[in-house]
């Protein structure tokens, strides 16, 4: 009997070590977010491919997750640090859900990212310096959130941003030097 459960125990960590990065980041955020509908529960699972997750888009190439739509699924929680490792990531959309809080510094990782859409949350504190290393960035949309203070300066370091969207936040301050950007 020890050794069956010897077995399966040792079974079970090889295949927790054995995760890829995109899989071990994912299987994190699920864990930590509330999924009142259970599409995360019922469908991200070690037993399918991480490119047949719902909300997962996967390049061709290197089949890593280079898209996370979770819009409108009725999550709710903080935003989980593990999503900074996501390195191959180039659109997020975490819009229309219950998610509150601060965005983790980790995301700042994500230098791939062209698309962030974090609309109609409960996303609080200012924005995050950090949008500002993300240089390949087009579209910015933190509409209907609690962000407050001032739009941060690091955002002119965004030279491919088109779209900005932070209405219905309490901003403080202008955007007239962002005259590439759409407000």
């Amino acid at each position: 009997m020890l050794l069956v459960q010897y077995s399966i125990a040792s079974l079970a960590m090889t295949t927790l070590s054995n995760l890829t990065t995109d899989q071990s980041a994912l299987l994190a955020f699920k864990a930590r977010v509330v999924d009142y509908r259970s599409d995360l529960t019922n469908n991200w699972s070690i037993s399918y491919p991480i490119c047949s997750w719902v909300g997962i888009s996967c390049g061709s190439r290197h089949q890593r997750v280079t898209a996370l739509n979770l819009s409108d699924m009725g999550l709710g929680g903080t935003i989980p640090l593990h999503l900074g490792n996501l390195s191959f990531l180039v659109s997020l959309d975490v819009a229309h859900n219950n998610f509150h809080g601060h965005l983790p510094n980790e995301l700042g990782q994500l230098r791939r990212l062209r698309f962030i859409r974090f609309g109609f949350n409960k996303l609080s504190g200012s924005i995050p310096t950090w949008i500002g290393v993300l240089s390949k960035l087009q579209t910015l949309r933190l509409y209907n959130n609690s962000f407050t203070g001032p739009i941060p300066n690091s955002l002119l370091n965004l030279s491919k941003l088109e779209v900005f969207d932070a209405i219905y936040n309490v901003i403080d301050g202008t955007t007239t030097k962002m005259t590439f950007i759409d407000t």
